[in-house]
């Protein structure tokens, strides 16, 4: 998959891809969830039946954040994820729209004509809520008659499981209060983040559960303050663990910022400046203030046990 970016009025397109007509799936699609899949692979069936390159296009960075909205929290799935997940379900190219203050402001006349026109664009598939351009004036309906009608447009319904539709500010939702198992089925996989392992304050090898503390690549979402049975990805090795999320209570005054650390299991070496990843399997407590290390202690070893059980199963 080639990944192109794109800046607003698009110039020396040549320069970065043959441009030739492409069936396109346009979106945000933050979190690659199982909804926006059915768009996307329903733009690839298109595109191999009609012998034509299927294309991604997104935005970047999320436009919540560019325009400061207040109940923006993070992403679900950032960039460089949603780059290898796309390459892994056969997309062709990947489009990557930089949203600016100033590409907020562009009509959905200008953004067709002047956007989806030069790639080519000979079918847009687009999810049921689909808006684009200013204000999002712009419906899916709009993308045909702008084009003067070279491009054909086709919308895909909901996806619902177990009755509800399937959407990320549900899967956010699901996250904040722990669900991490709602947020996995949603997602079509476990909710996971990325970072590099950093120096902590030692304080778990101590006690006899040393931690990995992972300091995160992204503005990712931050779950519900807890503990979680995870699997922790470490080069080619997945192993099993069990990760707080929060402030640690019982050592801090709790207004510090949330730290990830992971005790891993039958697993004893230095990990610091590895890159890793978390996937969040089940939530098992909150977290909670102990009265000292030997409550805390015993804490812990309940819940690796848990873990460890949740993990095999």
């Amino acid at each position: 998959m080639k990944t192109v970016t794109l800046t607003y009025p698009l110039t020396s397109m040549k320069d970065k891809v043959q441009v030739r007509p492409q069936v396109m799936a346009i979106g945000q699609f933050d979190g690659l969830h199982l909804g926006h899949a059915s768009v996307i692979r329903r733009a690839i069936e298109l595109g191999r039946s009609s012998g034509l390159p299927v294309a991604v296009l997104t935005f970047h960075p999320h436009p919540k954040d560019v325009m400061g909205k207040g109940d923006y929290e993070g992403y679900l799935t950032p960039l460089r994820d949603k780059e290898k997940i796309l390459a892994e379900m056969g997309v062709d190219y990947l489009y990557v729209g930089e949203f600016t203050p100033e590409f907020s402001k562009v009509s959905p006349a200008d953004f067709v004509g002047n956007v989806l026109v030069p790639l080519e664009v000979d079918t847009a598939v687009v999810g049921f809520d689909f808006r684009f351009g200013y204000l999002g004036e712009g419906t899916a309906e709009a993308i045909g008659p702008l084009s003067g009608g070279a491009i054909k447009v086709e919308t895909i319904a909901p996806f619902l499981l177990e009755g509800e539709k399937v959407g990320s500010s549900g899967i956010r939702a699901a996250l904040k209060t722990g669900d991490a198992e709602k947020a996995g089925r949603w997602l079509g996989r476990p909710y996971r983040v990325k970072g590099t392992v950093v120096g902590g304050d030692k304080r778990g090898r101590t006690i006899g559960f040393p931690t990995a503390n992972v300091d995160l690549s992204g503005h990712y979402v931050t779950p519900a303050k807890g503990v979680y049975a995870v699997r922790f990805g470490l080069g080619e090795n997945v192993l099993g663990g069990v990760m707080n999320v929060g402030v640690k209570p019982t050592f801090t005054d709790g207004s510090v910022k949330p730290t990830f650390e992971t005790h891993l299991f039958d697993f004893d070496r230095s990990i610091y400046g590895e890159e890793v990843w978390m996937d969040f399997v089940r939530y098992i407590r909150p977290e909670r203030k102990f009265s000292g290390i030997d409550e805390l202690v015993e804490q812990i070893a309940k819940d690796a046990d848990e873990a460890r059980n949740i993990l095999k199963g």
